[in-house]
């Protein structure tokens, strides 16, 4: 498998592309940088394919430059991704503290669940999370029942996942990291690590896309929240029965168009030998 490693950065944040790139460097992995859109320097009628309203009804609040430039950045990566020879890409932002085993944690995690278009390594969160997998250095994984899971800092995608969620997340209605979690939309077939494969550096407290503050702002209150409250709830049905997909395509023999995970895949000598985290 042919792995590349894309890391996603702003122009200004030299400092934190020299940490990334040396901390890859020290592993051994060679990695792509992917110059981020910076939505604080664009004017709103500069930004494209948006959906206002619909953003506005499922987020309950009013769309952040910070947001539009995080969206931007994940959807040029990907695109940039498909246009080249890898089978699948590993997506990082610039704030990910980077493991010395993680290209062989991410094969090795890819070869577990051989159906997966995408897989998140990084979650702020894993409510009722349904294991259907486990890879040979015991990274579980699965799908969370609660959610959105929050953040799209690191996560692997395929060539064949790429190509079914990028027609379907041109148009922006909802952050990156929950527009990626929604299967039930774009069709692929998306998992999560029951614990997070790479942690945050330091520097991740200062989030270059929006403070708490900034959210408070552009928060919506009283009866302007009424449709979100009832779109959220119909969200998290659809999230529940996606979920319970998997979990039930354990019990009876997957279909040959099925896109619901398979049994988990016997991992490769590739991946066997390569179960020695202080090799890097």
């Amino acid at each position: 498998m042919k792995l590349g490693v894309y890391v996603i950065n702003l122009d200004r944040s030299v400092d934190r592309w020299a940490v990334v790139h040396s901390k890859a460097g020290e592993c051994g992995i060679d990695v792509i940088r992917v110059a981020a859109t910076d939505g604080r320097e664009l004017s709103q009628k500069d930004f494209r394919n948006v959906d206002w309203k619909g953003f506005a009804r499922h987020g309950g609040r009013a769309l952040l430059p910070g947001e539009y430039g995080c969206y931007r950045s994940h959807i040029g990566c990907l695109s940039i991704f498909l246009e080249s020879d890898f089978d699948a890409a590993l997506v990082m932002e610039d704030d990910i503290d980077i493991p010395a085993d993680l290209v062989e944690r991410t094969i090795a995690i890819l070869e577990a669940v051989p159906n997966a278009d995408v897989v998140k390594l990084f979650n702020h969160r894993s409510g009722g999370f349904l294991g259907i997998a486990t890879s040979v250095f015991g990274d579980e994984m699965g799908r969370c029942l609660h959610g959105p899971q929050g953040s799209a800092a690191c996560y692997v995608i395929t060539s064949r996942g790429a190509a079914k969620v990028l027609p379907l997340l041109r148009t922006m209605s909802f952050p990156f990291d929950v527009a990626l979690e929604r299967g039930w939309h774009h069709g692929a077939n998306v998992l999560s690590v029951r614990r997070n494969v790479v942690s945050l550096m330091n520097h991740s407290r200062n989030s270059q896309i929006g403070k708490r503050a900034d959210y408070n702002r552009a928060k919506f209150f009283g009866p302007k929240r009424l449709p979100t409250h009832l779109l959220r709830a119909a969200e998290y049905c659809r999230r529940i029965r996606y979920v319970l997909e998997i979990w039930e395509s354990r019990w009876r023999r997957p279909s040959a168009d099925s896109h619901r995970l398979d049994a988990p895949a016997r991992s490769s000598a590739f991946a066997r030998s390569q179960h020695h985290p202080t090799d890097a």
